[in-house]
Formats: C-alpha cells, structure tokens, sequence
C-alpha cells in the first residue's frame, strides 16, 4: 500500500541521557532522540494513544511531555496524524522533549512509514526513555509542574559529572511559562485558507473512495461537504484537527495570524470568528485580549473558542485567569456539562485556567471539570459567544464534546436566517 510499512524497526544505539529537575532530581535513561539539551516546563500526559499528536501539538510549546501510559511507539507514525496546524508546517514537533518510560522494538501499523525513533530525530527533537516514569510523575503531581532539562551525553556515550551539573543549571535557568506569550510565536505568519476535512478509511466506499496508499483521506469542502459558512480563525497556536472538525460543519476557515487587528477580521465579513487553542500565559497575550474586547462590545457576530481562546474570551469580558499547580493533560479527563449534568470525557492540554470566582455576572459558567473542579466552559448571556477550555477535537481523545462544533454551527446559521 504505497508508503507505509508494517513493520519497523525501533531500536536505537545506546547514548546515556538524564532528565534534570530544577530541585536537583535527577532521572537516568537513554536518548531515543537527536542529541543536545532542551528546557522547558516538565508536565505529565495520561493519554494511552497519540504520541505523534502530542508532539506536534502547538500548546506544548516549551513544555517536556511526560508520558505516564509506559510502552511508547508501538504505531510508529505517519504522514497524516501532525496536528501543527500551520498548512506550511503541518508535521513540526512543537513539545521541547519527550519523556516515556519504554521504547518498543518493533512498531506495526498499516499507517505507519517511520519509527518514532527516526521521527525524533529527524525532528531534531530530544528525548528520553527507561526512566521511571511514574516516581517523576508523583513528583510533579506533589509539587508542580517544574522546569528541567533532557540532556544527552556531551560525549556521545556517557553522562558525566561535569554533565549533571550543567543541566541541573540549565533547568533552573529557564524563566517558566508565566507571562510568556508564546501565541504569537506558534502562530502562521501570513495566514492560509482551510478546506479539509477529516480523515475517512478508504475501504468504507464513502464517497466512492476505495483505494489510498495511506489507507484513507481527507474529506474536501465542495468536493465532500457542502460549504456553508466562511469562518475567520485567530490561530493562536491552532491544531490541525480543529480546522478540520470546522470544515466538517462547512466552513470555509480563513486563519489568521494572532496579532491581525480585529478591523481587518471585520472587513472579511465572517459568519463566524473561531478563537484557537495555544501555548504560554493568556493574559500575556494583550493584542488579543484587546482584540476580542472590541469583538464583543461592537458586534454580534458568533464567536466560539477554545483552550488558550476560551481564557482569552474570559480575560476579554473582566474575568482572570490562574496558572495551575499540574494543568490538565490527557485524554481522559470527565467534564460536567452544568445544565444537562451529562459527564463527558475528554482530552485536555493547559497550564493555565479561568478562575470562576472572577466571572463578571453576563458569564455563565457551562462546564466544570470533575477532576479539580476547575471552570471548562463559559458562555455569554448577552452575545452570541461561548467557549471551552478542553479539546473537543480530540486528536488524540475521545470525541464526546464534539457537539460543540455544532453548537457553532447552528449560531451561525441562525445569525444568517435572522
């Protein structure tokens, strides 16, 4: 079937590495990865399933994953499951380093044409295994989310004294996320229109589609689905998936970068204003918060956020936003829905959150999460505009909490009837 392999080979020739912590901890495993060092602020995934989704998932800029769930790479990756969001760099690894605790030998998927090993690499991304994956995760679950540093043998071979001592000084060198924009790092520069959809197996027939070398496709908008809406994404860091869940429901998605004046969104004449998800401290990003501000004071056009655009449309309306002791990652976290009192599972990715206590009174809280009880969703009674902190993308995750894409549907729809 074309590109893809069944089976790959996933070992690698043994270079010692070391996870240092920023109060001294120190993890010894193996690089799996490309050599060097990187920095950032170490957090723990749950989810069992979508490495390369993670990887490449923008809102982990400047973060080193953690993978609790211990045998990592078993599918290999593929040329389709990048969630990069940036039509231009749809396969870049955004996440500063990986952490897992077991690398398979082999990997098997129909999907799969390259290792994770070699996709590690030729990403240049740095990465760790055969450390004990569950002692560090109790001890960010006890203390908080810390900075550390992945750092491969400076010899090739082995780790050093002179080694430990460096990373340890470069773990406690790192500023950390709050106050750091990083939206507009991870955001397209010049912006792109959006037609596709998600992906379909070929041997279903659907749409006529029998044969693909990768085993499915992507559905197109006028070809597959009938184009309803123009939609104006602020791509704050956006994943792929949330553009194609958008053109499922007929958008036409025009992305534009995150520091476009909100007159120039206007002049396009949107059906809709789609706010995304992204990395670093929201109240840091004051274009946008000024941005949306005036989005919602002057107009009444549907407007729909989620994760990193859920806090900026709090931050937007009076409300304030905190950073989180561990954050939210993974792909099994149950919300509340507060009026129908339906628990959803979902997929989650933040360090920060809206503190519910600061909601001014025109915002109704939607969603709450079961876990920490933290705010997910939130929900203007004057304006047609709403948000929710998890992913109902999913990509990687259960799909349960996709109804809200069409919940923004049909306030489009009703805003072009009315």
């Amino acid at each position: 079937m074309g590109i893809h392999q069944d089976t790959i080979d996933n070992s690698v020739n043994e270079v010692e590495a070391i996870l240092a912590l920023a109060d001294g901890s120190i993890f010894r495993g193996i690089s799996i990865g490309a050599a060097g060092s990187r920095v950032g602020e170490v957090v723990f995934n749950t989810s069992m399933t979508g490495y390369q989704e993670v990887l490449t998932d923008p809102s982990y800029a400047k973060q080193i994953v953690t993978l609790t769930y211990p045998h990592i790479g078993n599918t290999g990756t593929n040329t389709e499951d990048g969630e990069s969001g940036d039509i231009n760099r749809k396969h870049q690894v955004w996440a500063e380093g990986l952490i897992i605790r077991d690398i398979t030998m082999t990997t098997s998927n129909f999907r799969s044409s390259e290792s994770l090993v070699d996709y590690l690499k030729r990403h240049e991304t740095v990465a760790i295994a055969e450390i004990d994956t569950r002692k560090l995760t109790r001890i960010l679950r006890e203390k908080g989310s810390q900075n550390g540093c992945i750092f491969t043998a400076s010899n090739g071979e082995t780790i050093t004294d002179a080694d430990i001592e460096q990373a340890i000084k470069l773990a406690n060198e790192f500023s950390g996320l709050e106050g750091l924009d990083l939206a507009k790092e991870c955001s397209s520069k010049e912006g792109f229109v959006w037609t596709e959809g998600t992906w379909e197996l070929a041997d279903r027939g659907v749409h006529g589609v029998t044969e693909s070398e990768t085993g499915g496709y992507f559905k197109k908008l006028g070809e597959h689905i009938e184009p309803k809406f123009d939609v104006v994404a602020y791509d704050f860091g956006a994943k792929t998936n949330i553009l194609r869940m958008l053109v499922d429901r007929g958008c036409k998605v025009t992305v534009v970068p995150a520091q476009t004046p909100i007159a120039d969104v206007l002049a396009m004449n949107p059906d809709g204003i789609f706010l995304s998800n992204g990395p670093g401290d929201p109240a840091a990003c004051d274009y946008a918060i000024e941005n949306v501000r005036h989005l919602i004071e002057e107009t009444d056009i549907p407007t729909f956020g989620i994760c990193l655009g859920h806090q900026i449309i709090g931050l937007a309306s009076g409300a304030k936003t905190m950073k989180m002791k561990t954050g939210h990652h993974g792909a099994n976290h149950p919300v509340q829905d507060l009026e129908t009192k339906v628990v959803m599972i979902t997929s989650q990715n933040h360090g920060f959150a809206l503190d519910e206590d600061s909601l001014p009174a025109h915002i109704k809280s939607t969603h709450r999460s079961l876990f920490d009880g933290t705010n997910q969703g939130i929900e203007l009674t004057n304006k047609p505009v709403f948000s929710f902190q998890g992913h109902p993308e999913a990509s990687p995750g259960p799909n349960e909490s996709s109804a809200l894409f069409d919940k923004f549907a049909e306030m489009m729809q009703q805003a072009k009837q009315a």
